[in-house]
This record gives C-alpha cells, sequence and structure tokens, in this order.
C-alpha cells in the first residue's frame, strides 16, 4: 500500500490529526502529509503512505489553489477569525475600486510579512508559541508569488460595519493567505482577517480527486486514493526507460539527459515508476529511487 491520498480536510482538525487518522486507517506509521493546513482551514491536504511519503517534498513545493474570504473593518491577533479582534475601524469609505486595488498590488513576485501566527521558526521555536507566551514576534519577510488573485464578491453584511471579500487564489508554496487579507486591511486603513479558507488544488491534485475521512473510513483499509505511479503521472514531468536503462536506473545509475526540466519521473516499460530524476552535469541522476532493485 504505497500511495498519496487526497483528502479533503474538515474544519477544525489539524493536519497531523488527520495523518493520525491515516496511519490507523491504513495500519502503517510511515504516513506524511504534503502541507500544512490551519485547523480553520478545509480542502485539499495530500497524505503520503509508505513510499509515497517520498514524493512529499515535491508535493510540498508545488503551487496551491485556494478560496478564502477576507473581512475589512476588523484585526485579528491571527489574523483569521480564530484569534481575538485586536481593532476595529469603520468600513463606509472603502469603495470596491479600492478593494481591487488594494488587492492587485499584491500579485505576482512579492515580499509578503508571514502572520506571526505560524509554524515557522524563529530561534529555533515556533512563532506561534512565542505569540501565545506573549513575546512580540518579527518575521522577515519572504519573496512569494502570487500568479493569480480574482476577486468573486463584495459584500456589505446588513447591519454589520465590515466588508466580505470573496477571493480566489493560486500562489506559490510558502504563500499566506492570512498575509493577503491582513495586508488588504492595513492598505485601507481599516484592518482585515481571513474568515474563511479552501485549498482547492495542490500542483495537480485537485478536489475533485479528494475524499473525505468518512468515505475513507468505509474503504478502510483499502485507503490509498493514488497508487505510487499514477500519484508521480499527476505531479511530475514524464520520461519512459528502456529496459536497460531501469535496470541502471533501478541500482541508483546515471542516465544519459533527455532535456527536460527536472525534477521528473522516470518509468519502466511496463508503466512503473522508477525513480524521481533531474538532470545535472550532462547526466540524469536519481534524486530518489522508488522501485526496488
Amino acid at each position: 500500500m504505497d500511495g498519496l491520498i487526497v483528502v479533503d480536510k474538515p474544519a477544525g482538525m489539524t493536519s497531523h490529526d488527520v495523518v493520525a487518522r491515516i496511519r490507523r486507517l491504513a495500519k502503517t506509521r510511515r504516513v506524511g502529509h504534503g502541507g500544512t493546513l490551519d485547523p480553520m482551514a478545509t480542502g485539499v491536504l495530500v497524505i503520503g503512505v509508505n513510499r509515497a511519503t517520498r514524493l512529499l517534498t515535491y508535493v510540498i513545493g508545488s503551487e496551491k489553489s485556494y478560496t478564502a474570504t477576507v473581512r475589512l473593518g476588523e484585526a485579528t491577533v491571527t489574523d483569521d477569525a480564530e484569534g481575538d479582534v485586536t481593532a476595529t475601524a469603520s468600513t463606509a469609505a472603502v469603495t470596491d475600486e479600492a478593494i481591487r486595488s488594494g488587492l492587485a498590488v499584491q500579485v505576482g513576485e512579492i515580499d509578503q510579512v508571514p502572520s506571526a501566527v505560524s509554524a515557522i521558526k524563529i530561534n529555533g521555536q515556533r512563532a506561534y508559541k512565542r505569540v501565545r507566551d506573549g513575546e512580540t514576534v518579527e518575521i522577515p519577510a519572504r519573496r512569494v508569488t502570487v500568479h493569480r488573485l480574482d476577486v468573486l464578491d463584495i459584500r456589505r453584511p446588513e447591519g454589520r460595519d465590515v466588508i466580505d471579500v470573496d477571493i480566489d487564489v493560486t500562489c506559490s508554496s510558502g504563500t499566506y493567505i492570512r498575509a493577503i487579507a491582513r495586508d488588504l486591511g492595513t492598505s485601507l486603513q481599516v484592518g482585515g482577517h481571513l474568515t474563511a479558507l479552501r485549498r482547492t488544488a495542490v500542483g495537480g491534485m485537485t478536489l475533485d480527486a479528494a475524499s473525505t475521512l468518512e468515505q475513507l473510513e468505509e474503504r478502510a483499509p483499502d485507503v490509498v486514493g493514488l497508487p505510487l505511479s499514477e500519484a508521480a503521472r499527476r505531479a511530475f514531468p514524464q520520461r519512459v526507460a528502456t529496459e536497460e536503462e531501469t535496470r541502471v536506473l533501478r541500482h541508483g545509475g546515471p542516465l544519459s539527459t533527455a532535456g527536460i526540466d527536472g525534477p521528473y519521473a522516470v518509468f519502466d516499460p511496463d508503466g512503473e515508476v522508477l525513480a524521481i530524476v533531474s538532470e545535472r552535469d550532462g547526466r540524469a541522476r536519481a534524486e530518489i529511487v522508488l522501485a526496488p532493485a
């Protein structure tokens, strides 16, 4: 049982909670996840089982897509709805045009300061733990890329001086959607935070391929959704090896180059994945060998 499971994570669970559940269902300890989702967030969480855990390094680095709701008029300590409100401001003067402009400047390569309540380590300790212990944490900006940021709807709830903005985002790994909400609120001088977040894709793995934990419970112990070779096909460019190349690669040897931007997956003539390779110094060398010698 080696493969990836695309889980539609429910709200209220940590990514580690989901990993623990899959360990029980798959009856193996060798389970990991390909990129943390906050407890508040729902949607695509990629889980690796057994040998497929070796693919998770590449999954974590994939671009990701989200739908989210930003609330303007309220700032929180966590930049999302799980934290206490720290400031409020009237949104009466905020126009739709100003909202769209404030989001447009966050598209492309930007320097983004992650939320202080994040899993980033500062001097060896998670930032969120330092904040919860009462410390003031300053996290340096990181260069990230927001490939696309579409406004789906702008709503003004009746009887409340807030504005809710529904957005659809595709971005590089390491981008914080909470920071997009915070920075929009800051630029409009009204404060902002995230009230909803749903991850819709990680690389080529989308909600269409996702299963709920309840559905996985029904299929246990046969819970793997994407067998190892199919997972590699979805996540990487592909190359098919000859019989001789298969023998060489199974033993960790290099192949001749094929001019493919790596890393890419190499398959044997029967369609089974052999390795993930990258081309350098005129040879195609395995980063990880997935097929036994």
